[in-house]
């Protein structure tokens, strides 16, 4: 749990500060979010890693992306030399980065054919995502890569809290309008196999998920342990989580949302799980990238709370003085 007294310390700092009442706005919340979670009167967003977690699906054999599925692993590569979004926005923020692609070569079983993973592929793929948080982070970026997990994620949103495939499906990596009526179909189908077995998040994921999904949800328990902020990205990575929020109500209460994407349901399912997103810039690429950028509001919250003089060290009136 988050650290009641350093999160009522600096709420009370926050009142001390040469500053209207609330005139930051949600930056005092957040720095108060931060500093409950890191256990300080001051936190810092100095050592922010971005993780960014790859797999692939055999639900792609239906025809749910306009990208093949060989495109995960070339990104992979991409990434690894240093070419991709992400790492262009890691170098100019001082980020670490870290890769974690999950068994490219074994694609999890088609969804509407039987469950997407084994007991033990799902137990490895959350594993897999606790081992690859490092152990002096301020805040985690968590991020995916594959080809395919939008329908995925839609049909982890649909389990979870509802509907058809047409109310969750989007276009994903620019899917027409037939493309995304195929793959409700795709969800639909899924849905029609599992949503009676989709018991706890384990099973939900292990039956509708994907490895780099599971791997998500491993790193947010793993820094929930660790009492590390974390800031999730897109539409994939919220549906990631999402079956741990339909399980414990604040079993994201260390998270927040760097931004909306322009994926159609993920606003929708933002509000559901009860994270307001810190960005709109109808951003839809993934790989971390709005989360990352978010992450710079963070810095910006934390710098204001505890670099602000307060009215006494200012020798400024307070407005009660």
């Amino acid at each position: 749990m988050a650290d009641e007294a350093a999160r009522a310390a600096a709420r009370e700092r926050q009142t001390q500060l040469t500053k209207p009442p609330g005139a930051l706005g949600r930056l005092e919340d957040l720095a108060v979010w931060l500093a409950g979670w890191q256990g300080t009167l001051k936190p810092r967003v100095a050592r922010v890693q971005a993780v960014v977690f790859a797999g692939n699906h055999g639900v792609t054999a239906q025809g749910v992306s306009p990208y093949p599925a060989n495109v995960t692993a070339q990104m992979v590569a991409n990434f690894q030399a240093g070419g991709a979004a992400i790492n262009a926005m890691a170098e100019a923020f001082g980020y670490g980065l870290t890769v974690a692609p999950l068994d490219l070569d074994r694609p999890t079983r088609d969804f509407t054919t039987g469950p997407a993973m084994s007991e033990a592929e799902t137990l490895h793929a959350l594993n897999a995502g606790a081992a690859a948080l490092a152990h002096d982070n301020d805040v985690v970026v968590l991020g995916e890569m594959g080809i395919g997990n939008t329908t995925v994620a839609s049909a982890l949103a649909a389990a979870l809290f509802g509907g058809t495939g047409r109310d969750w499906a989007g276009p994903g990596t620019g899917l027409d309008a037939a493309g995304v009526s195929r793959k409700a179909d795709v969800i639909d189908a899924a849905l029609a196999l599992h949503r009676d077995h989709c018991h706890g998040a384990f099973e939900t994921l292990r039956r509708l998920g994907g490895r780099e999904l599971a791997a998500i949800a491993g790193a947010v328990l793993a820094a929930r342990r660790r009492r590390i902020p974390v800031v999730l990205d897109g539409a994939v990575a919220t549906a990631a989580v999402a079956p741990l929020a339909a399980a414990t109500s604040d079993a994201l209460a260390h998270c927040v949302a760097g931004h909306v994407s322009a994926e159609p349901a993920h606003r929708r399912l933002l509000e559901l799980i009860g994270l307001p997103p810190l960005l709109d810039l109808e951003m839809r690429l993934g790989e971390g990238t709005g989360a990352a950028l978010a992450v710079q509001i963070l810095k910006a919250a934390a710098a204001t709370h505890a670099h602000m003089a307060t009215f006494s060290e200012a020798d400024v009136s307070n407005r009660d003085d």
